[in-house]
């Protein structure tokens, strides 16, 4: 509740309270990021979705790869050693997960009632993906220069994270370009694509630029190993979402691990970047109910 500043009635002649103005602070969407820490596993995919529900984020977010079409052969056919075999495409391939696996995501986020999101690196893997009908859109770093992903995703006028990673101002405009041309939603999200990212790079301050140049909503992703600090300054400097990679065990395999965060970690992501969007509130001047009693003791004289 607030107080109007208006005077209400000539018997006290102080300002008569009204309900709040309906400033929302829980409009700050918080995605955990799964990516491939599943390692293929659906039952761990399962374990990392209970851990996002229970820290309360708004959704879970995994990553779809047709790898044969994503990377070139000579690349999947370097040395690599991981738990699948000696190869890059052992390892890549074995971690993806197959349409059937993904009915199975899509009935877990139901049951858990959490929305789930998936960024395809290629225009067969989004195609595969509309049959599930996700409430959102994601462009990954890599493929913000995709043009032809891009006009894929934008036709489908689904709200859309679009993060900026390893681009410049020009490709950023692109994008925001073709989606502005089909009419569909979108968010940018500041983001460095190093994993995991230096402190020194985070560069935070150009989330208001973004903002102003291209007038629009700009998150954050973060891939940092310290913590969640680097989200809630985010969120101080006006980011409407926040995404982080999410884990069960930082020591499974996987280059993600390191750059993700365990439950407890999470759960306090969760709270304090929503804390800081109630401490920060609209920017409106007003008097709050709170106040109203200490202003009728300590204005007697003066109203």
């Amino acid at each position: 509740m607030v107080i109007d500043s208006v005077c209400a009635s000539s018997e006290s002649n102080l300002p008569r309270v009204l309900p709040s103005s309906g400033t929302q602070y829980h409009d700050l969407f918080i995605t955990a990021e799964i990516g491939t820490n599943h390692v293929g596993d659906v039952n761990i995919a399962k374990k990392i979705i209970n851990v996002a529900v229970e820290a309360g984020c708004d959704a879970v977010k995994f990553q779809k790869k047709d790898v044969e079409n994503v990377y070139s052969k000579e690349f999947l056919d370097s040395y690599l050693e991981s738990p699948w075999g000696k190869t890059q495409r052992e390892m890549r391939t074995n971690r993806e997960f197959s349409i059937e696996q993904f009915n199975e995501i899509s009935d877990y986020c139901k049951e858990k009632n959490i929305e789930w999101y998936v960024s395809c690196w290629d225009t067969k893997s989004q195609n595969e993906m509309r049959q599930f009908n996700t409430k959102y859109n994601k462009v990954a770093s890599a493929m913000l220069v995709h043009e032809e992903l891009l006009h894929l995703i934008a036709e489908e006028k689904k709200y859309t994270f679009i993060s900026t990673g390893m681009s410049t101002l020009q490709d950023i405009e692109k994008a925001v370009e073709i989606f502005r041309k089909y009419d569909c939603p979108f968010e940018l999200m500041h983001t460095n694509s190093s994993y995991p990212s230096n402190l020194d790079e985070a560069n935070l301050s150009l989330i208001p630029e973004l903002m102003k140049k291209f007038d629009c909503k700009v998150g954050y992703s973060g891939h940092e190993k310290s913590a969640y600090l680097v989200s809630v300054c985010a969120v101080m400097l006006g980011a409407t979402s926040i995404e982080r990679h999410v884990t069960t065990d930082r020591t499974m395999y996987g280059h993600d691990q390191a750059a993700s965060l365990e439950p407890v970690g999470v759960q306090r992501l969760v709270r304090d970047v929503r804390t800081i969007k109630k401490i920060l509130g609209d920017g409106e001047k007003r008097i709050w109910e709170s106040e109203s009693e200490n202003m009728e003791k300590l204005r007697q004289k003066f109203v």
